[in-house]
């Protein structure tokens, strides 16, 4: 009886959805109030121990809590108006990261247009994070249509001595760079006399790859990335594979700028990664994730995803985030 159950069990799992079969990842933790996030980027204020977590939408939205769990409030934007950069898509701003340095919080964001390299990078800075504080200070970095690069998705990495600062960025195309990085005061820049490095690319197809995201943790510097398609599913999108979707990898490597390989030692620059975080069951298509060191829950891994159960349109991304544990030297979600 054995065989003919374990050939009705395959059977099953052929004609289920991909997005039915199971997989070992844990749902995400709860979240109540606003809880729309797309690309987020999230920050805690040490001051008073408030959460802020910033999202593509109009001009950069803020979002606040005392709880990662919410409640969640929309309490403005970044920029009160278009940004200073002078190219399209400059009032609906792209995929933010934020941080802390000497004292002055830098956000960066992206402008561009979908499909399009005509982009740029930009940053604004503030005392406090609070609505109504955002000095906007224009472009870091642009990309034209002769760029290996697309210069959306900015990542700011700075070890915690302030020595190393790196701007990490790209999607699609050629892949994701870094370039060092000098701030002073509330002024950052490329360092002169420096070049953009490549350090991640996706050979096949059409180098479904962006939103890296550099953490270092245990002697090492680990680079988490996004890996499939953000949206656009076609007209019957529960049925999208979701080996094809939005999931969460990561490389790492001894240095922040690399070389940096998967688990198993494929370089990044040739699709090497670790899965971290996939669709399973109603969560689908999780991604543009960032990783937060928490001093109450230790490293956060936090991320947008779709609710099966809302549906698959813009603005109906859902904020997950997962405590992250090191099991064997690698990062997993729990």
């Amino acid at each position: 009886m054995l065989l003919p159950r374990l050939l009705s069990t395959l059977l099953l799992a052929l004609l289920l959805p991909a997005h039915a079969v199971a997989q070992d990842y844990p749902p995400p933790g709860a979240c109540s109030g606003a809880c729309y996030t797309r690309d987020p980027a999230l920050i805690k204020r040490p001051t008073d121990g408030k959460y802020f977590r910033f999202t593509t939408r109009d001009r950069i939205t803020i979002q606040t809590a005392t709880n990662i769990r919410g409640p969640w409030t929309s309490v403005g934007s970044v920029l009160a108006r278009r940004s200073i950069i002078n190219l399209p898509g400059n009032d609906v701003l792209w995929a933010p990261d934020i941080a802390r340095v000497g004292g002055v919080y830098f956000l960066f964001y992206s402008v561009s247009t979908l499909g399009s390299k005509t982009s740029a990078i930009g940053y604004a800075t503030s005392s406090t994070m609070d609505p109504g504080t955002w000095t906007d200070r224009g472009a870091i970095l642009t990309s034209s249509d002769s760029s290996p690069y697309n210069a959306i998705d900015p990542n700011l990495y700075h070890s915690a001595d302030g020595r190393e600062v790196h701007l990490n960025w790209g999607s699609y195309w050629q892949g994701i760079y870094t370039q060092p990085l000098t701030i002073s005061g509330t002024s950052a820049r490329l360092t002169p006399g420096t070049s953009p490095k490549n350090i991640a690319y996706l050979p096949e197809g059409n180098h479904a790859q962006e939103g890296a995201f550099v953490y270092q943790k245990n002697g090492f510097y680990w680079l988490f990335m996004s890996r499939g398609k953000a949206g656009q599913y076609g007209d019957n999108p529960a049925q999208f594979p979701v080996d094809q979707a939005y999931r969460v990898l990561v490389c790492r490597g001894t240095t922040p700028t690399g070389p940096f390989v998967g688990k198993l030692g494929k370089s990044c620059l040739d699709g090497g990664g670790t899965l971290v975080y996939a669709s399973q069951g109603n969560i689908f298509a999780p991604g543009g994730q960032g990783v937060w060191q928490d001093d109450v829950l230790g490293d956060v891994l936090y991320y947008h995803y779709f609710n099966r159960n809302i549906g698959y349109n813009n603005y109906d991304e859902r904020f997950g985030w997962n405590q992250v544990k090191w099991i064997d030297g690698w990062p997993v979600a729990v």
